[in-house]
């Protein structure tokens, strides 16, 4: 392992840079993940992905002006929060000078400016504002990640790079499994991925596929007995928060929902 510095924060353990051919091979890899920790490092070592790696190094190297001054993190960003969460986020993928620059989940953008100072308001995160590692900044009872871990170019990953990535989110979820009981997908390109994954590992997904919509609720069966509880809920991009299409109260509501699941499906 080797320590990856990040402004204001400490030294992070990340894993050497690995080439995984395949989406098989970066299921064969994320298999190896014995914890959520060992997963986290891991993660941060990929690249499978030859167009986002050359953009999340692009966007590293040329900076945004206001943060010419900082070193990015420049690589796969792991997800954030604690490996026995009840609620698991699922957004789409870091932000070119956001997660890719601090490497945190929804860190640095006004994207996450949303989000957690909604998740601070419902009880999840110690404070509101999410501005580096080191911060202070803890999540407890829920955890968030993404389909994807690098920053895609225009924020938009191809079909294929959400293959490959799909076995990371595939071992999160098994490695979340004693505890996780409700996901939240932040839009319809993060619903689908869920959905596409949860079937792939068994997980009963009801025929015509359930589409994407705010306030969705699915309840899903596993073969073992486990349900896991679905909610849809509008991206926390500005494009929906500046036009009023998510509002602060819409957003708190699918949290406190989720709060009220986890919590019903401990009892």
């Amino acid at each position: 392992m080797s320590g990856e510095a990040v402004p204001g924060g400490p030294v992070l353990e990340t894993a050497p840079p690995y080439a995984a051919p395949d989406e098989a091979a970066v299921r064969v890899t994320a298999a190896a993940a014995a914890s959520i920790p060992d997963l986290d490092r891991l993660i941060t070592g990929c690249r499978a992905c030859p167009r986002l790696v050359a953009w999340r190094e692009e966007a590293a190297a040329v900076k945004r002006f206001a943060y010419r001054n900082e070193t990015y993190w420049g690589l796969p960003v792991p997800g954030f929060g604690p490996a026995d969460a009840g609620v698991l986020i699922v957004g789409l993928a870091p932000a070119a000078h956001g997660g890719n620059r601090t490497g945190r989940m929804f860190t640095g953008d006004r994207s996450g400016d949303v989000l957690f100072a909604a998740l601070h308001r419902t009880g999840y995160a110690s404070q509101a504002i999410s501005e580096r590692i080191g911060d202070g900044l803890t999540l407890t009872g829920l955890r968030i990640t993404a389909p994807v871990h690098c920053a895609p170019p225009a924020n938009k990953p191809t079909t294929q790079e959400l293959r490959t990535c799909a076995g990371y989110l595939d071992r999160e979820l098994e490695l979340l499994a004693p505890t996780v009981r409700v996901a939240i997908t932040l839009g319809a390109i993060g619903w689908a991925a869920l959905l596409r994954v949860l079937g792939d590992a068994g997980w009963t997904i009801p025929r015509p596929r359930p589409v994407f919509r705010h306030a969705a609720e699915l309840v899903l069966p596993h073969p073992d007995g486990r349900r896991l509880t679905v909610l849809g809920c509008y991206h926390v991009s500005q494009q929906n928060t500046f036009t009023g299409r998510l509002t602060p109260a819409m957003l708190d509501e699918v949290l406190v929902r989720s709060r009220e699941l986890a919590m019903n499906t401990e009892a």
